[in-house]
């Protein structure tokens, strides 16, 4: 699916089949945003957080502020058959504001000479298709991924009120499908669905993964039929998905595009429920606009988007971390572990 957004001079152009647009003097955001979100499962690493349903269920206030809805209820009660309870209202339906602080914004100059004047939809096209791919989607990956890190050991434990902190352990082929099974147990504590959780993993821990679950079901092999790993079965409920190391950071500098921060830890293993956390993104410009003597002759294309990531406090149970206590990613094969 296309990932550029396409925008010529003023030739009335409102869209296509592929999923680009042309505008004219209008602003496009709307058309823009549409067909981003589109491709969003496909070209993000963390596409599915920002495909969450949480996101349909949300209102703006305002281009910049959202307030998302929490009900309450209370318990059942013993019942008495010999009388008549008073009827009272035990429920509560609140909306939480939310204000999104991602505002982002990207701009260049065109020149018409480097356009090919019989294919210009295709060539700004692919202008703002780089951009998407290296640069735009990239950024947002590493956006989401340290924003729910610091919402989350922001946050407590909502049916304790423990502070949340990462699991430490240094992963190793004898440990890892341990220390998955731990996090996933914390998930079953806290009462999150089973079906849909999602293990995201740098490569490198991908490949321990996959190691350690030769070792085991080949043990299992030899075992006999039913003796199969109990951890090796809980991995085939999830979803398991490799990303690179360099977006599995928990702090980067925004300052232009995106860069790992000075005092960023690696996360290792990054266990999560989409229900858990809401992305609510906004454009509010994308535009080209034609040459003209304030631009001296040039196409000048600009967006600007508000954007960001929140975890929903009441499922904060549904995110669970392990994080190396160095910058580095656990590659060890020994059997050594350091937790906290």
């Amino acid at each position: 699916m296309p990932t550029s957004y396409v925008a010529p001079a003023n030739n009335g152009t409102t869209g296509t089949k592929d999923g680009t647009y042309a505008i004219g003097a209008l602003n496009y955001a709307d058309e823009y945003q549409r067909a981003l979100e589109q491709n969003f499962p496909y070209v993000l690493n963390y596409g599915a957080l920002y495909a969450t349903p949480n996101n349909g269920k949300y209102r703006w206030v305002n281009s910049k502020t959202i307030e998302i809805p929490s009900i309450s209820t209370t318990g059942r009660v013993d019942a008495d058959r010999d009388t008549i309870a008073f009827a009272q209202r035990n429920y509560q339906n609140a909306w939480v504001a939310k204000t999104l602080s991602n505002e982002r914004k990207w701009s260049t100059l065109v020149h018409p000479r480097d356009i090919d004047e019989t294919n210009m939809v295709a060539t700004i096209g692919n202008i703002t298709q780089v951009f998407n791919d290296e640069h735009k989607f990239p950024e947002m990956d590493a956006y989401c991924i340290s924003k729910i890190f610091y919402d989350w050991t922001h946050a407590v434990n909502p049916d304790t009120g423990v502070a949340l902190t990462p699991d430490t352990t240094v992963l190793t082929t004898a440990n890892v499908l341990d220390v998955f099974d731990s996090l996933m147990l914390k998930m079953d504590n806290g009462r999150v669905p089973a079906n849909g959780r999602i293990l995201y993993v740098p490569f490198e821990i991908l490949y321990i993964i996959k190691e350690a679950q030769g070792v085991y079901r080949h043990l299992g092999v030899e075992s006999g039929p039913n003796a199969i790993d109990r951890r090796v079965n809980r991995l085939d409920q999830v979803q398991i998905i490799g990303v690179p190391s360099t977006l599995m950071k928990t702090l980067y500098d925004f300052t232009t595009d995106y860069a790992i921060a000075d005092g960023a830890k690696q996360i290792n293993m990054f266990l999560v429920h989409p229900m858990a956390v809401i992305t609510p993104v906004s454009y509010t410009f994308s535009r080209l606009d034609a040459p003209s003597a304030m631009s001296e002759g040039k196409y000048v294309y600009y967006e600007e988007s508000f954007e960001d990531v929140f975890i929903l406090n009441n499922k904060a149970n549904a995110i669970q971390f392990n994080v190396a206590d160095g910058g580095g990613t656990s590659t060890s094969t020994s059997t050594s572990t350091s937790t906290t």
